[in-house]
Parts: C-alpha cells; sequence; structure tokens
C-alpha cells in the first residue's frame, strides 16, 4: 500500500456511506493520531487501539446525530507523489472554522486552529468536515 492515511480516510468514509458502527484500520501512529484528534474535535465516537492478533489494530466507532453522520467530508490534500506543505501564515480555515484540516508539524500531529495558535506550519495532511 502506498499511501496508508488515504486507505484509512477512504474506510471512513465507505463505512459512513453504509452506515457502520465501527471500523477496524490496521494499526500505524500516525493513523492512531489522527483517529485521537478525530475524536477529540467530535467527529467519531471513540478510537482505540486493539490486539486482536500479533498485529494491533485501530477500532473507530463511528457517530451519527439524528441518523446523519458526523463525517461528511474526507479529503486527502497531501499525497506521497505531492506533499503540500504550509507556513505558519498559511495554515487554512476549512468552512470558516467549522471544518478540520490536519496538519503534521515539528510538534506533532495536529488541528489546524492548533497549528495556528502554536504558529507552526508542516505537511497539510487532510481535510475533513
Amino acid at each position: 500500500m502506498t499511501d496508508p492515511i488515504a486507505d484509512m480516510l477512504t474506510r471512513l468514509r465507505n463505512a459512513v456511506a453504509v452506515k457502520k458502527s465501527e471500523v477496524v484500520l490496521p494499526f500505524s501512529k500516525v493513523k492512531f493520531s489522527i483517529a485521537k484528534l478525530l475524536e477529540a474535535e467530535h467527529y467519531i465516537k471513540k478510537a482505540e487501539k486493539i490486539e486482536v492478533t500479533a498485529r494491533p489494530f485501530i477500532r473507530v466507532e463511528l457517530k451519527y446525530e439524528n441518523g446523519r453522520p458526523a463525517l461528511n467530508h474526507l479529503k486527502r490534500i497531501s499525497k506521497p507523489g505531492q506533499k503540500i506543505y504550509v507556513n505558519k501564515e498559511n495554515v487554512p480555515r476549512v468552512l470558516n472554522g467549522f471544518g478540520l484540516a490536519i496538519v503534521s508539524t515539528s510538534k506533532g500531529i495536529m488541528s489546524s486552529q492548533q497549528a495556528r495558535q502554536d504558529k507552526v506550519g508542516g505537511e497539510l495532511m487532510c481535510e475533513i468536515w
């Protein structure tokens, strides 16, 4: 697999499309930190590391409000063939602050709002609303 983050976003998008309650993903530290960020921003109910076999996995419980998913749009911005970097002045606002951009910075993976507060830039990974 060349892009595990795009695979994670696609699995989440597909699970929301068929109204699944949870998704199980292969574990990586980057995907787990993205899932924890989505949990902190209330886009998903819960993200936890589980070990079913010798390999660890991430279980993501999806969030629905009145039958509508909290995740409506998941878009990968920076891809393996074209990395997109932003400096601290150009960290984007998604949907005028109602959406979320995930930025990989030198201080770790954080939301665009947190990156603006900490005045850091980095790789623009994806946007979510």
